[in-house]
């Protein structure tokens, strides 16, 4: 190859000193767009690039061929230059993380004024972590309105009939490494997690984060319990309904819980057809004096605060505490009964790692307990142990580690997004008029330390509409899917309606259910 001439490499350092004076740089994150990031006007850059030209030395000689050679290659070095220069100017335009505006200068669907006030009350600076923050554009609205998608559009199917935890993916977003493991490819292989537990399927850590979460939070008495670990707390209800039925009973064991119940009650106990125990409807209406009586508290569907109906000493109590966390309600007491039940899904939004524990107070229900596990499932997952560990160990970390750096504290966020979510419900039923919803009572708080409001997970939803029976189809007939009240051993006028989905997604249901009259 030819050597460049004497003038060609002048020309190549005059063009290369012209680089640095190009006024064109990447904004920084938090940079308004205006201030460093704008591409130079036309008049700057074609002054810049006139300065850089007279620089170039003219030439009144005819060309040879080398020289030919030299500026051929002088031209690429511009064009891929310039290609580089448009590159720079196209991600500085797009390559802000605050929400772009429509056509008409709002927001775009799923971009939700009040949510980020309250994050940012809670985290700062959007970008004051740096890498670990982590934006969900609005070009990933999904196109489906099954539960756990965004909708698609404003005329969307909204889904709640579900209670599908998402809304605490923009938490642990922000959490970045502090939620996350690494386990190793042998880890994990055997069946055996701990054969000196009682539990040894438990992982050893799951069962110091459990006990380390119920004394940081005052809600339950963990000290003193056997931890019976399941695949949520659906296999854990199931094996506690056969712990507590005697294996010699002529006939089947009446279960039951007070109208309006959980409404995976009655399916649940019946699904087997078990000779153990059978579904008998409603405690407030049952005679009789051998039963299990299931106190679901806050009760799901309508975030009551519940205690048993029936008291006979042949009579046992199962306890669902899956929603006594101080997101939903206000912590007055450590719960202590013989049969606890918590679950992963509603304590940090983890619904996909399908896990959940018992604090059983006898050894030999949990023992009975555990053995209907192992015939079921052989265990549980150890991978999803180790995950909720360390989930529930950044949740604790929050709380019992102050730090400036460490402003991640579950319980906050998501009680201040229920409330937030509750006040916009409550505004959009007064607008319609012709819905109601349960009221609830402040009470001191243990683990905030003031009086807090009660924020249930689900919104019991009553149409008031004249010639309206059944609400749940009227509500369908305008897209919004719920779970009838028939379900729940209530009336049709009741429809369960979930407060856990996603910003746009509840937004879009409040915005909707507002218009309807």
């Amino acid at each position: 190859m030819d050597s460049p001439s004497p003038d060609t490499a002048a020309a190549r350092r005059h063009y290369f000193a012209f680089l640095p004076s190009l006024p064109l740089r990447l904004r920084k994150a938090d940079e308004p767009l205006s201030a460093a990031a704008t591409p130079p006007s036309d008049h700057r850059l074609q002054a810049t690039v006139a300065k850089a030209s007279e620089k170039v030395p003219t030439r009144s000689k005819p060309l040879r061929r080398g020289s030919l050679i030299g500026f051929a290659g002088l031209a690429w070095e511009l064009l891929i230059f310039g290609s580089l220069a448009l590159n720079l100017v196209a991600i500085a335009l797009f390559a802000s993380p605050s929400p772009s505006l429509d056509k008409g200068g709002t927001p775009p669907l799923g971009f939700d004024a009040e949510a980020s006030v309250a994050e940012a009350a809670l985290f700062g600076s959007p970008h004051s972590e740096g890498r670990e923050e982590e934006i969900v554009p609005s070009e990933e609205i999904s196109v489906s309105s099954t539960s756990g998608s965004r909708p698609a559009s404003k005329d969307a199917m909204i889904n709640l009939d579900h209670g599908d935890p998402t809304m605490y993916e923009s938490f642990w977003k922000r959490m970045g490494h502090r939620g996350d493991i690494t386990i190793a490819g042998w880890q994990g292989i055997s069946y055996f997690s701990d054969v000196t537990n009682l539990c040894w399927f438990l992982e050893p850590e799951f069962d110091h984060e459990i006990r380390r979460l119920h004394r940081l939070v005052g809600n339950a008495v963990a000290d003193g319990h056997y931890i019976v670990v399941g695949t949520g707390s659906t296999q854990l209800f199931q094996a506690a309904l056969y712990a507590l039925s005697p294996p010699d009973t002529p006939h089947p064991l009446s279960v039951v819980s007070a109208s309006p119940y959980y409404s995976s009650y009655p399916a649940v106990t019946d699904y087997l057809r078990s000779g153990l125990y059978q579904w008998a409807g409603d405690a407030s209406a049952f005679k009789g004096n051998i039963y299990i009586e299931l106190v679901c508290s806050p009760n799901n569907p309508d975030g009551s605060i519940r205690e048993a109906v029936l008291n006979s000493e042949n009579g046992t109590i199962i306890h669902d505490l899956a929603y006594y966390w101080p997101q939903y309600t206000p912590i007055t007491h450590a719960e202590d009964h013989d049969i606890m039940l918590f679950t992963v899904s509603k304590t940090t939004g983890h619904a996909g790692s399908r896990l959940g524990w018992a604090l059983v107070k006898d050894k030999d229900v949990a023992k009975r307990m555990i053995k209907f596990v192992e015939l079921n499932s052989i265990g549980v997952s150890k991978d999803s142990q180790f995950r909720a560990a360390k989930i529930l160990k950044a949740i604790s970390d929050g709380y019992e580690h102050p730090d400036p750096k460490n402003k991640y504290k579950l319980f906050d966020f998501a009680q201040l997004l229920m409330s937030l979510r509750w006040k916009k419900l409550r505004e959009a039923v007064k607008v319609s008029g012709i819905f109601s919803l349960p009221e609830f009572q402040s009470s001191y708080c243990t683990f905030t330390g003031k009086r807090t409001e009660t924020y249930p997970a689900f919104a019991w939803l009553k149409c008031e509409k004249e010639g309206v029976e059944d609400c749940e189809s009227f509500l369908r007939s305008h897209k919004i899917l719920s779970r009838n009240g028939k379900h729940f051993g209530a009336a049709r006028k009741y429809v369960r309606i979930s407060m856990l989905d996603r910003d746009e997604t509840f937004d879009l249901f409040v915005e909707r259910l507002s218009s309807l009259t």
